[in-house]
């Protein structure tokens, strides 16, 4: 398989020779093999696990996103991810990085949230008319 790992300003990995893939999502871990069906899934933050016969095992820690399997292609897109530390390492990155949000994330999202809420309000208003 061949593998593109994509953030929103860069390509992050980009491999060829994949023999598996292992994702995570909100049902839990999958595995992709290369004759494996096409697919698309959600993923959550997580360590996205890698094989290739030249690298081994690879272990990326990877923020939310879409994976998408295409034939011989898999295309992950992600917000951030971090490569290059053991599998402790990785799981504490992701637990610091990916799962607890900073209080200005957390404030644009109420402010936003807020806003589509009083959008909605205003336009079923406007519907009942």
């Amino acid at each position: 398989m061949n593998l593109k790992v994509l953030l929103p300003f860069q390509i992050f990995a980009e491999k060829t020779g994949v023999s598996r893939i292992v994702a995570e999502t909100r049902g839990g871990s999958f595995g992709l093999l290369p004759r494996r069906l096409d697919c698309v899934a959600a993923l959550t933050p997580g360590i996205l696990i890698y094989e290739t016969e030249a690298e081994g095992e690879v272990c990326v820690a990877v923020d939310e996103g879409v994976l998408v399997k295409t034939g011989p292609h898999v295309l992950v897109s992600v917000r951030r991810a971090l490569g290059g530390a053991d599998l402790g390492q990785l799981r504490d990155l992701v637990e610091r990085e990916f799962l607890t949000l900073d209080e200005r994330e957390q404030s644009v999202r109420m402010v936003m949230t807020k806003l589509e809420t009083g959008f909605l309000r205003r336009f079923a208003t406007l519907h009942h008319e």
